[in-house]
């Protein structure tokens, strides 16, 4: 039988994307994350970076860059130096031989440097350009940072998400940047398929981050247009149904329940030896036990404090109650239903020796996608790419005495 790395990891893959070229000039998560998706179903994904590399090379666990090593998986890095107009003459040569542009400047910045929309379409009238940045390339905000975090407040999601008596909570992870990303190749997927089967040319995808963050809130807009009132934090509980929270188990561990339906919660009435719930009119419906979700939680909490994490998920699945543990990162890689769907898996490092990665998602029966190669070092394919545009190598050595193309050799 083949081990997960063997089945996931595969340099001679080629997945369905195969033969779409794209030029990411992004930095840190969002275009990353974007290219990362396309790239692992075949697409052939060439990072330009300066000198110093993409700065998520930077973000750094005990010396290991762990966020460069996942997101710049399945890339290729062309090290090229744009403040020389040689290195942007060199970049509209691939131009010409590419599908998808991808740049996370701020707006403005990409027409500064010489390479606008006009331009790069001049070049290549088919070429898809994703211009990535915090705020939208129009609006009175534009010009403003276009960090996820600023973005995640602004968005609404932080204030909406902690507890009411509390401050407004950020996300502990790159939510802004993520969600965009994941918006961002569904664009271009669109995108190409109006360029490849519709006929049509190439065009312009502006992804801010606030746009898709506020898209996933939901109906926040029209809640408050209808009832003129604000939606408040409530922690781990929900405004639409009830019982559904966090509970503390014996251990000190917690799990999660969700009771969104009548028989739902009326089993969880059943199981914990409170039948008489059910037609009490307090909680008799969704809409009281909404109201009095506090006594609720209280009743559910004391039969859940008896029991631990591992006890409590045995006892209410039994019961066929919709329940779960609430994991930290170090239980989720030894739970065996993780092992066995191969959420995790390890694949070759230079540092780590094996370095635990989630492997493609979404999983493709017919045309699945793969983890072909390792993050690359800065510039490690510049020799092979710019052959293909006619630089030989006494010319690339050259090019890289005068700094115009630079390149870090791997560890």
């Amino acid at each position: 039988m083949n081990t997960p790395q063997q089945r996931h990891y595969d340099p001679q893959a080629c997945g369905t994307l195969a033969g779409v070229r794209i030029l990411d000039l992004s930095r840190l998560i969002a275009g990353n994350m974007l290219t990362q998706v396309l790239g692992d179903f075949g697409a052939e994904v060439i990072k330009i970076e300066p000198p110093t590399g993409d700065t998520l090379r930077a973000w750094k666990v005990e010396h290991v860059d762990t966020n460069w090593k996942l997101y710049a998986r399945n890339k290729k890095s062309l090290g090229l130096e744009l403040r020389y107009p040689e290195a942007r003459e060199l970049l509209l040569q691939l131009v010409a031989t590419a599908q998808v542009f991808v740049e996370s400047f701020r707006p403005g910045m990409l027409e500064g440097i010489g390479l606008s929309p006009e331009i790069l379409h001049q070049r290549n009238p088919r070429l898809i350009i994703v211009r990535i940045s915090g705020w939208g390339q129009d609006g009175p905000y534009k010009k403003r940072p276009g960090f996820g975090t600023l973005v995640e407040g602004m968005s609404g999601f932080a204030a909406l998400n902690g507890f009411a008596d509390r401050e407004p909570v950020l996300p502990p992870m790159y939510l802004a940047d993520t969600i965009a990303g994941l918006y961002g190749s569904t664009g271009v997927m669109i995108a190409l398929r109006e360029v490849e089967h519709n006929g049509g040319q190439g065009q312009v995808i502006d992804l801010p981050l606030l746009d898709p963050l506020f898209a996933v809130l939901g109906p926040q807009a029209a809640n408050y247009r209808l009832t003129g009132k604000l939606k408040q934090r409530t922690g781990s509980r929900s405004t639409n149904a009830a019982p559904r929270n966090v509970y503390v188990c014996k251990d000190g561990l917690y799990v999660g329940l969700s009771a969104s339906i009548q028989k739902m919660a009326e089993r969880v009435f059943i199981s914990i030896g409170r039948a008489d719930l059910i037609d009490n009119p307090r909680y008799k419906t969704n809409a009281d036990r909404v109201k009095h979700a506090a006594e609720l939680d209280a009743i559910i909490g004391e039969f859940i404090a008896q029991r631990t994490q591992a006890e409590n998920v045995s006892f209410f699945e039994q019961a066929d109650v919709t329940i779960g543990p609430i994991y930290d990162i170090a239980q989720i890689i030894t739970d065996q239903h993780v092992l066995t769907r191969e959420l995790i898996a390890d694949y070759p490092d230079a540092d780590m020796g094996q370095y635990p990665m989630h492997h493609v998602v979404p999983r493709l029966s017919g045309t699945p996608a793969s983890i072909r190669t390792p993050a690359p070092s800065i510039g490690q394919h510049n020799a092979a790419l710019l052959e293909e545009i006619g630089i030989d190598a006494d010319s690339y050595q050259k090019l890289l005495a005068s700094g115009i193309v630079c390149e870090t050799p791997p560890k």
